[in-house]
């Protein structure tokens, strides 16, 4: 259960010149328990798809395995109908950075690489998380930028704390993955979920550490770094204004988790 004196503690941070959530971003336990559950099927979707996921299929074959497995586990997929969004996962291949459209027309092939983002709506509360496929034998190029991609997001989350700042997400990201060599695309970023699709804050995966919003426990959010194996400059498709791709045509890799922030650490809700 997450028990903070919002108003002491905004008050404290405040007076230091710290920016601080607003109170609707602070969920209740009963809310949690919501997101929980609707991480739970979403991680469900995720897993079904791993499962299933090859060379010869089409990324629509990946669409309709998402929403008939959404829809058996109770749930509604958030994307479809979404601001006009027609399907009910993203889907996106090689240098599609995300917001990939399935298709019937786009088969997967060996080497490719692909990112599947679901978000779940489970009696009203949203989770949301990605994975990377790597189809059949890929590149060892393609096969570490997806290494690294969720090396920068596991480290940091690991490192996330009650208390810690927003940036500070941002900044482990990048560190690790231009040490490796890679880039981090700035223009797009996490965000608040739970009670909604999209709430606040945009979650930065650059910046520099310690600066940004303090971290109130009952916060949830989701950390989704989309990593460049070369520029991290990006350009939507003007055709369908949904998909973004690398500009060099470089491949990009994704991961998303949606998190919890706990009074004694934080909680992976979807993954």
């Amino acid at each position: 259960m997450i028990m903070i004196d919002f108003d002491a503690l905004t008050k404290k941070y405040n007076k230091l010149g710290i920016p601080t959530p607003a109170k609707r971003l602070i969920k209740t336990p009963e809310q949690i328990e919501g997101i929980r559950k609707a991480g739970i099927i979403n991680t469900q979707v995720l897993d079904e798809v791993a499962k299933n996921i090859k060379a010869g299929m089409s990324t629509e074959d990946i669409n309709i395995i998402v929403h008939n497995k959404t829809i058996e586990l109770g749930g509604i997929p958030a994307p479809l109908g979404y601001e006009g969004f027609p399907k009910s996962c993203c889907t996106s291949v090689n240098d599609e950075v995300c917001h990939g459209i399935p298709s019937e027309d786009c088969i997967l092939k060996n080497g490719d690489i692909i990112n599947v983002d679901c978000t779940t709506i489970y009696n009203g509360y949203y989770a949301d998380a990605s994975r990377m496929f790597c189809i059949g034998q890929c590149s060892n190029e393609a096969l570490n930028l997806v290494k690294v991609c969720k090396e920068s997001l596991d480290l940091a989350v690991k490192e996330l704390k009650p208390f810690s700042r927003l940036r500070d997400i941002g900044y482990n990201i990048e560190t690790h993955v231009k040490a490796n060599g890679y880039s981090v695309v700035h223009e797009i970023g996490g965000h608040g979920v739970g009670n909604d699709f999209h709430e606040e804050p945009f979650v930065y995966h650059f910046g520099k550490k310690g600066t940004g919003m303090v971290l109130f426990p009952g916060m949830v959010i989701t950390i989704e770094p989309m990593v460049n194996e070369a520029s991290r400059h990006v350009f939507l498709d003007a055709d369908n204004n949904w998909t973004i791709y690398t500009e060099d045509g470089g491949l990009s890799a994704q991961y998303e988790y949606t998190v919890l922030i706990k009074e004694d650490g934080i909680e992976i809700l979807a993954y």
